[in-house]
C-alpha cells in the first residue's frame, strides 16, 4: 500500500472543508524538522541581506522592530528549497481544489521582541495583480507563536468574494484603489452578531493556509518573543493577471508588458509548483 504524502497526511478532508468554508485553516506538521531548519537558515540570510523591496512597517517610536520583504525567491536557494521542494505546493492544490498550483510570490514578516506595531483588518487580494478565486496563502512560522500573537481571521469573509479598500498599515492611507471606489471594512468589523474569529498557536513546522480574500489581522509581538514567518502566495486553476494603473504590492514591474491583462500567470516569475515538473504529463 502507498504511504500517504506529507500534503495527503496534513490536508485531511476535515481540513479542505475547513479552509472552503472559513477561509483559513492550521496546517500542523506542514514542514519537517529539517525544512525548518533550512527555512529559518533562509530567513537569518534574508534578514541580513534584504532586498531593495525590503521596509520597516513599523514606528520610529516603536520599542520593536517590524520588518517585511517580499518576493525574494529564486534568489535564495533555502526558500527555493521551501517553495518547490516541500508539501506547500501540493497542498495548495488541495485545498484550492485545482489542478494546478502556481507560485505568485513570497513575503517575509518579522516582528522582533517588544514589537507594539498590530497589522491592522485587512484583505490581501486588494493590494495585488490577480483576478480569481482559486488562491491560498500560506503563513508559516519559524519560531514558537503563541496564540494571542498569531493571526486573527474573520471566518468566512472570503464567501463575500467582495474586496475592500486596501490601506497603509502605518498611516490608514487609501494608496491604491482610490478612496470610495471599494466599500470599506467597517462594514464588516461593525457587524451584528460579530463575526466569527479563528486564531491558533503556532509551532515551528505548522502553517495558516488562507484565502486572499479573507479578512485577517494581528497584533505585535510579546517581549521576549521575535516571530519570524515566511510567507508563500500561490493562485490555482481560474487566477488570471489583473493588470492595476497604479503599482501593486508587492511590485511587478514590467510584467504588464509580457503578461497581459486577464491571461494566465504562464509566466516564469510564476512557476507550476504542483504537479512537479517531474510528475508532469509533458
Amino acid at each position: 500500500m502507498a504511504v500517504p504524502s506529507r500534503a495527503a497526511r496534513v490536508c485531511t478532508a476535515e481540513s479542505v472543508s475547513a479552509y472552503r468554508r472559513d477561509g483559513a485553516v492550521v496546517l500542523r506538521g506542514l514542514l519537517s524538522h529539517a525544512e525548518v531548519e533550512t527555512l529559518r537558515s533562509g530567513v537569518n540570510k534574508n534578514l541580513a541581506a534584504p532586498t531593495p523591496r525590503g521596509l520597516v512597517a513599523s514606528g520610529p517610536a516603536d520599542p520593536g522592530r517590524f520588518f517585511e520583504d517580499f518576493r525574494i525567491y529564486p534568489e535564495l536557494e533555502e526558500y527555493v528549497d521551501t517553495v518547490e521542494h516541500t508539501a506547500v505546493g501540493e497542498s495548495a492544490a488541495l485545498l484550492m481544489g485545482s489542478e494546478v498550483a502556481r507560485f505568485h510570490h513570497d513575503h517575509l514578516l518579522v516582528k522582533e521582541p517588544s514589537t507594539v506595531q498590530p497589522t491592522p483588518w485587512h484583505q490581501d487580494m486588494p493590494y495585488y495583480n490577480i483576478a480569481g478565486f482559486d488562491n491560498v496563502s500560506f503563513w508559516i512560522p519559524v519560531d514558537p507563536i503563541a496564540q494571542e500573537h498569531s493571526l486573527r481571521f474573520m471566518a468566512g469573509s472570503h464567501l463575500y468574494r467582495q474586496m475592500y479598500t486596501p490601506r497603509t498599515f502605518l498611516t490608514g492611507e487609501a494608496r491604491w484603489w482610490p478612496e470610495g471606489t471599494l466599500p470599506e471594512l467597517s462594514e464588516l468589523l461593525e457587524a451584528d452578531p460579530p463575526p466569527s474569529i479563528l486564531q491558533w498557536g503556532l509551532e515551528p513546522g505548522d502553517a495558516v493556509a488562507f484565502h486572499m480574500l479573507t479578512v485577517h489581522s494581528a497584533g505585535g509581538a510579546g517581549q521576549a518573543h521575535r516571530r519570524r514567518a515566511y510567507s508563500i502566495r500561490v493562485v490555482g486553476d481560474d487566477a488570471r493577471h489583473a493588470v492595476r494603473p497604479w503599482t501593486t504590492s508587492p511590485p511587478f514591474p514590467g510584467l504588464a508588458d509580457e503578461l497581459a491583462d486577464g491571461a494566465p500567470f504562464d509566466h516564469p516569475l510564476h512557476p507550476v509548483i504542483w504537479p512537479r515538473p517531474s510528475a508532469a504529463h509533458l
